[in-house]
């Protein structure tokens, strides 16, 4: 499984209906910001293709500096990574890894020279090619690692690097966003997620913030209306629920907390990384992620395991934060393996 929230087809294994999932795998919020039946908007005119009021909403969430920078959307996370790589063309990537696999995959399609730079070694000491193009997660994934980013951005500038910074579970955490960085960095990309931190994955919007130029070369190669008035109504009504931020920040690091409690008492693993966002990453100690999966499934409980991840294999597991009652029914599943 290359990404996680595949419910259907692990419900077609299991035979059971997808709702019936227990989906550990996929991190997005268990709770949402709106109830999208109190949507009031209208279908019959097109979408604005300029996406106005929500980028507006966007700018001001997330700080935009109002006059250099800009925004682009797009129908999902994903689809801004590949829109940016295929635009930029770089000829050589620098990863960071473990890494999500769909800047692995991109980069084969665009035949670009990668190299890999290890996290979880001495990475801030490596080698760093000049003029390359560094992807960044921040917080990283599978693990969930928040990492400060004054000295990294500093030492890609001094690199003469395109800096590609993902953010897309940033809002889970208690640290800053690079963007206003946007306002005196140059060819500095910072992209988003707006589903998975407002528990809606099923409207599909993500989007990249630069200087204003870059954007509009970006936009330049980009189709109009690829979203739908209700996926602009949507998120815009949700960022809007100010409240919902702190909330939401505040229950993932108790649920997290509880989620850590969980897997330690299990006595499975023989390491719990210490994630900040929505997920913890762990270790399996004497079996793999593919047995224990097949032990879950019993319970109807889907989780990640990371063995796409580069430099990880089968005994690395992700587990989403859930509510406190989804936990629950994971740590009776645990203790019976």
């Amino acid at each position: 499984m290359t990404h996680g929230g595949n419910i259907y087809r692990f419900a077609d294994q299991i035979s059971c209906m997808p709702e019936q999932v227990l989906d550990f795998s996929a991190n997005i919020n268990p709770e949402q910001a709106l109830d999208w039946h109190d949507l009031q908007l209208s279908l019959t005119p097109y979408a604005d293709p300029e996406y106005g009021a929500l980028k507006q909403a966007l700018h001001q969430r997330y700080c935009v500096p109002a006059i250099k920078a800009d925004s682009e959307l797009f129908n999902g996370a994903s689809a801004a990574i590949f829109a940016l790589l295929t635009h930029l063309k770089p000829k050589q990537l620098v990863f960071y890894t473990p890494v999500y696999a769909e800047y692995e995959r991109i980069a084969q399609q665009l035949a670009c020279q990668v190299h890999t730079i290890d996290r979880f070694g001495q990475f801030t000491e490596a080698e760093l090619p000049k003029h390359s193009t560094v992807i960044f997660v921040n917080p990283a994934t599978p693990d969930g690692t928040c990492y400060e980013m004054t000295e990294l951005l500093a030492r890609w500038q001094q690199a003469n690097c395109t800096i590609i910074i993902d953010e897309s579970f940033l809002d889970f955490c208690y640290a800053d966003s690079v963007i206003p960085n946007l306002a005196h960095i140059k060819n500095l990309y910072v992209i988003k997620s707006l589903s998975k931190f407002y528990g809606c994955a099923g409207i599909r919007i993500g989007f990249v913030s630069s200087e204003a130029s870059l954007i509009q070369k970006l936009k330049e190669q980009e189709s109009a209306w690829k979203l739908s008035s209700f996926d602009m109504a949507y998120m815009q009504a949700a960022l809007a629920n100010s409240t919902f931020i702190e909330h939401t920040r505040y229950q993932t690091r108790q649920w997290r907390e509880l989620l850590h409690s969980t897997l330690e008492q299990s006595g499975l693993f023989d390491r719990i990384y210490p994630g900040q966002a929505n997920f913890l990453l762990a270790r399996l100690a004497k079996s793999d992620g593919n047995s224990l999966q097949q032990h879950l499934a019993k319970a109807r409980i889907l989780i990640r395991i990371c063995d796409t991840f580069a430099g990880l294999d089968q005994r690395y597991v992700r587990f989403a934060v859930k509510d406190a009652q989804a936990i629950e029914t994971l740590g009776k599943s645990l203790r019976n393996v």
